[in-house]
């Protein structure tokens, strides 16, 4: 796949099978995906590849906390929540994931059971963990660079035929994440992307995310 192609036809997946990853292609992903640029070459990044009984294990903290109504617990401060055109944007895709798997807006109990998928990693095969050393806060640069190597690493996975999607719903409970996916203290705990190969029945598979027009957020300076 050309790298444009690659590009404009990754979107995120939030629905997939029941089949497992093998690790040779996961590694294989971060191969590549660790040529990510980073600041001064720091390489900031350090990554906990889950499956199996530590993931369900996961899911099952982040569940059983939400549901009880504890706190969100990052490592790090956050907004809690977005506002102006970012929040607009947060609605149409919202929209647009509804109507694709045909949620009404009075349907609490579907509507509660997709923003629960999203504290269990929707349910995918694989969740990569990406953490940063914390003697590099204040990090917006090292969270910067983190980025980086998430997005390689969406788009190595895409080309081989696995769905990602970045998701900080499943670290909302750090502790739960830390102790299951065996993290140090000394590393803060950013967010984290669900792997496996994307279910076609899928509905919200479908859906490709809208993107502003490039006179909404760019300039050109100096030009004649």
């Amino acid at each position: 796949m050309d790298f444009e192609t690659l590009v404009r036809t990754r979107r995120s997946v939030r629905g997939y099978k029941k089949k497992s990853v093998p690790r040779r292609i996961i590694e294989e992903i971060i191969d590549v995906a660790k040529g990510a640029p980073s600041s001064m070459n720091t390489q900031p990044w350090h990554l906990y590849v889950v499956t199996g009984e530590p993931l369900d294990k996961i899911r099952k903290g982040n569940t059983e906390r939400m549901l009880a109504g504890v706190k969100p617990q990052r490592d790090f401060p956050t907004k809690e929540a977005y506002e102006g055109i970012h929040r607009q944007r947060q609605v149409d895709i919202a929209k647009q994931l509804f109507g694709a798997m045909g949620i009404e807006r009075d349907d609490k109990e579907r509507r509660q059971d997709w923003v629960m998928r999203g504290f269990r990693q929707f349910d995918a095969p694989v969740s990569i963990v990406l953490t940063y050393d914390k003697i590099l806060e204040p990090a917006a640069i090292g969270q910067f660079d983190l980025g980086a190597i998430s997005y390689g690493i969406c788009l190595a996975a895409w080309e081989r035929g696995l769905g990602t999607v970045i998701n900080g719903q499943g670290v909302m409970q750090t502790p739960v994440v830390r102790e299951y996916a065996k993290i140090p203290d000394s590393q803060n705990i950013l967010t984290c992307i669900a792997m496996g190969y994307p279910d076609d029945e899928f509905s919200a598979n479908r859906v490709k995310s809208l993107r502003a027009d490039q006179g909404d957020f760019v300039s050109f300076v100096g030009f004649d």
